[in-house]
């Protein structure tokens, strides 16, 4: 009986064993995902002269601000210019009363006389040499006095320029801010913060192009006329002095302008700015490379200068190497591509 008992057991794990293996059949048979193929376009690489150029923005300023006023209070006699108007390096510009003037005038008269006089007494032996000193001395504070007190009434530019502002009318009494002011403006300047980074590519009388909003269509030919030795810790800059020599008066001290600084020219791989892929929230850039299997790789780039749609790669990229410039969008690193 436990012989019986046995035998029936064994055949029924064969039966099990046999229901088993037909289900590993079924699952072999299964047809196997096809792998995705991303249709792309490619370019090969190619290098050229890459201008290290960057703009800047700054304010037009006038090459020399001159405030016209007298020395002390006075009234003032006549007004000879007006805003706008342009003047000479020692035109008249206004009139201060002369009362003050024409006395120290006759003082200045009256000293010189004296001091002729005593002179020709000293020649003859008259006068001591002390006598004919102190009066000579005498003679020349007062004409010193005349001189000062002609240059605080007779008021000159002392610039050629425009007249930018008139603070007083005939007849005010002058009281502390200036009567004029005179811009010179052939030429301008205008002020660049450079990044420290570019410090030693400027160099005095590097050529800058210069264009203003007020003028659009229009560029504008400058040079760096000084460049100041510091570097500001709160900016990372330094500033450097352009100077326009605005020979027609078309620009104005205040006009919005740009400033572009050439830096030289490096000879580098350029690529398409679309074909850049981007990481999301990280400053990493990077380009997919074709392989010789049909494949593409992920190589991180360096970014040099954007200029028209292109960037400059400064580390990352070969020249000669193809690059997918389209389709890249949905790729990964090791996929396969079908290139168009």
């Amino acid at each position: 009986m436990k012989a019986v008992k046995f035998i029936i057991f064994a055949g029924s794990l064969a039966m099990i064993a046999g229901c088993g293996n037909g289900n590993s059949s079924n699952t072999t048979a299964e047809q196997p995902v096809q792998e995705k193929i991303a249709n792309v376009s490619v370019m090969e690489v190619s290098s050229k002269d890459v201008p290290q150029e960057d703009v800047y923005t700054s304010t037009v300023e006038a090459y020399a601000t001159n405030n016209i006023a007298p020395q002390s209070p006075s009234r003032i006699q006549k007004i000879y210019v007006e805003v706008g108007d342009f003047v000479r390096a020692g035109q008249i510009v206004a009139k201060m009363d002369e009362v003050s003037l024409n006395q120290t005038k006759l003082s200045m008269t009256n000293d010189s006389l004296e001091y002729s006089r005593l002179k020709g007494l000293y020649e003859e032996g008259g006068v001591s040499k002390s006598d004919l000193d102190a009066m000579e001395l005498k003679y020349n504070v007062t004409r010193s006095q005349y001189e000062n007190i002609l240059e605080n009434t007779i008021l000159r530019s002392p610039i050629s320029g425009v007249i930018s502002a008139r603070n007083y009318d005939k007849g005010d009494m002058y009281t502390g801010n200036p009567i004029y002011v005179v811009e010179q403006i052939t030429p301008v300047k205008l002020l660049v913060g450079i990044s420290e980074a570019d410090y030693t590519k400027v160099k005095k009388n590097d050529s800058v192009d210069i264009t203003v909003d007020a003028i659009p269509g229009r560029t504008f030919s400058g040079r760096i006329s000084r460049i100041y030795p510091t570097i500001d810790p709160s900016t990372h800059t330094f500033t450097s002095e352009v100077q326009v020599a605005n020979a027609d008066h078309a620009l104005r001290p205040g006009m919005y302008a740009r400033v572009k600084v050439l830096f030289g020219l490096n000879h580098s791989v350029t690529v398409p700015d679309n074909c850049i892929v981007k990481q999301q929230g990280s400053a990493i850039r990077s380009v997919y490379v074709l392989q010789e299997d049909g494949t593409v790789r992920e190589r991180v780039v360096t970014l040099g200068r954007h200029f028209d749609d292109e960037y400059e790669i400064l580390t990352g990229l070969n020249e000669g190497e193809k690059i997918v410039v389209k389709g890249q969008a949905s790729l990964k690193d090791g996929d396969k591509v079908n290139v168009q």
